[in-house]
């Protein structure tokens, strides 16, 4: 690669998004719509690539113009396009108006056993609270008194 074009890349990396936003409407003669720093670098680094080691063939741009019309560009059906397409018939649809329960609790009914020192406790999952079902002391190895 010419060491010019080195020597421009590497002069990129040191600007800041506003510089790099002013020499894309120089290289390319119209604003970028972007204020991404590492799109903007890239975009500009290619242009000048491309200007000193040439652009694509003509050849390969009629092809990429052929695989571009023959692609079918949307990738979604339009809303209310397809039968049972509304917005209630969605399964990732989630009824805001409840509260949701967190995924990262155990599901009410749920027991939960633990022992500590000489104590086993076991807490029943209720919807909103834990119930504490064997509040008796057990020592280890005699089971609940039911």
């Amino acid at each position: 690669m010419d060491r010019a074009v080195v020597r421009a890349i590497e002069e990129l990396r040191n600007l800041n998004v506003a510089a790099l936003k002013t020499r894309y409407l120089a290289v390319f003669g119209e604003e970028s719509r972007s204020s991404n720093k590492q799109f903007l670098f890239r975009r500009i680094a290619w242009r000048l690539q491309a200007k000193v080691e040439g652009d694509l063939s003509e050849r390969a741009r009629r092809r990429a113009a052929e695989i571009a019309s023959d692609a079918d560009l949307r990738t979604r059906a339009p809303k209310g396009f397809l039968p049972g397409d509304s917005p209630s018939s969605a399964p990732w649809v989630t009824d805001r108006s409840q509260p949701q329960r967190d995924w990262r609790l155990p599901a009410p009914g749920s027991l939960l056993t633990r022992r500590l020192r000489d104590r086993q406790i076991v807490v029943k999952v209720l919807d909103r609270a834990l119930r504490r079902i064997y509040p008796q002391i057990h020592r280890r190895g005699a089971g609940p008194r039911l």
